[in-house]
């Protein structure tokens, strides 16, 4: 699918996604991410930036949420049906988010997180060596540290 003619890595369509069966965190959003761009989720506490995000990659049910409607495509293709698992290894990983709080292995170095997280690569065609030169570029202060540990 195209939108104005660039090509949509993602597609979030007029979704809405409740917890616990009665309570209602989103209603109606829709998003596009097209291809060779970056996109910013932004919002206050509470906003449903991290529900967003878990619904992209179904993390929700890990929570008691539900799809409740609307749809997500990644790459063209419903994800309705995909373990999370499989989402990681066609890359919804890189579109989507990283989780926060620290959540890394505290007693590796930052380089050895930094490999650890490539295990999630394998099976996925095309994909070569990671590139962390492109990673430390994004994030100079992790360059600087790479050699320290995590925790």
């Amino acid at each position: 699918m195209t939108q104005n003619g660039t090509d949509l890595v993602l597609e979030v369509n007029n979704i809405e996604v409740v917890y616990n069966k009665v309570v209602q965190a989103l209603r109606g959003l829709s998003l596009a991410v097209p291809r060779g761009e970056i996109v910013a989720l932004l919002g206050s506490n509470g906003a449903g930036k991290s529900t967003t995000l878990k619904a992209i990659s179904n993390l929700l049910p890990l929570e008691d949420g539900l799809l409740a409607s609307g749809s997500i495509r990644f790459c063209e293709q419903d994800t309705a049906r995909l373990a999370p698992q499989q989402l990681v290894r066609r890359g919804v990983s890189h579109v989507s988010h990283v989780m926060e709080g620290r959540h890394v292995f505290e007693d590796l170095t930052v380089e050895e997180n930094l490999v650890a997280s490539t295990y999630a690569l394998s099976g996925r065609e095309g994909v070569g060596k990671p590139d962390f030169d492109l990673v430390y570029q994004y994030f100079p202060r992790l360059f600087e540290r790479r050699k320290g540990l995590a925790g």
